[in-house]
């Protein structure tokens, strides 16, 4: 059989299939939040852009039965021409247990990253506290293996899998995180339970009512002015720093109601 420009064989067309994972965005570029972005910048940058192109094809009809991502490791299956679906592997190096130590540390010490995933964000400057550790949050080489006979790589399988694994860190940003081997809730747990660790809880206990005058003021520095805050979660201060006692029923639909009532008044500024 002739080679043809596809890789091995000649392109034929892909078996279709019902029940596949199908892209959401049917045109343009794939990928909305910034970490899903940086995701696709880097393969857009390595990888044949031509195989690219039709693996945002296969995306898009659906050709992917399924993804299994694991720390360290993507499985998926994706449908081609023949009748027996391509097996297709992604690897990357999973930190161990000493290194996630390390990485929480670092991330608690800054009360704003901390904050913003336990409110379930990823904040910009994540990627900064992993390089100041000399590690990577997205991985700079990809271990990658499709059993179909292209010999382009990735392949158009690859490529089709590597764009739903964006989409899917745009769903949940934590799955980034999971895939280098921390997954959601531990890493959550063990941030929510970080401050005594990470020094954060040596502060002076100032009575509630003694502190009304200043309770909510904006802090500011010379290298962080004053800007328009953005919106949060109401109840994020109370998720982020319980109160003592029985008070977080009686304060969490008072800080709802704020909530409620900044957002309305910001919409008419």
């Amino acid at each position: 059989m002739p080679i043809g420009r596809d890789g091995w064989f000649e392109a034929t067309r892909a078996i279709s299939v019902e029940g596949g994972i199908r892209a959401r965005t049917q045109r343009g570029s794939i990928g909305s939040t910034w970490w899903s972005r940086r995701f696709i910048d880097i393969l857009e940058r390595v990888c044949d852009k031509g195989r690219l192109t039709r693996g945002r094809a296969y995306a898009r009809k659906g050709q992917v039965l399924s993804i299994d991502l694991s720390p360290g490791l993507v499985r998926a299956s994706v449908q081609g021409s023949r009748p027996k679906p391509y097996r297709v592997t992604i690897r990357i190096e999973a930190y161990d247990e000493e290194r996630w130590a390390s990485i929480e540390e670092a991330i608690a010490a800054q009360a704003v990253h901390r904050a913003k995933l336990l409110a379930g964000e990823m904040p910009t400057e994540i990627e900064e506290v992993f390089a100041a550790l000399g590690v990577d949050l997205f991985p700079r080489d990809l271990d990658m293996d499709c059993s179909c006979p292209d010999w382009g790589f990735p392949c158009k399988h690859l490529s089709a899998v590597l764009y739903l694994l964006a989409e899917s860190f745009d769903d949940d940003p934590f799955l980034v995180l999971a895939w280098r081997g921390r997954g959601r809730e531990e890493l959550l747990g063990s941030l929510a339970d970080e401050p005594a660790a990470a020094g954060l809880s040596q502060v002076e206990d100032v009575p509630f009512a003694d502190r009304l005058a200043d309770f909510y003021a904006p802090g500011a520095t010379a290298h962080r002015p004053e800007r328009r805050p953005s919106a949060a979660a109401p109840d994020l201060l109370l998720r982020v720093f319980p109160p003592p006692g029985d008070l977080a029923p009686a304060l969490t639909p008072a800080y709802l109601r704020l909530g409620d009532a900044w957002q309305a008044g910001a919409a008419l500024t």
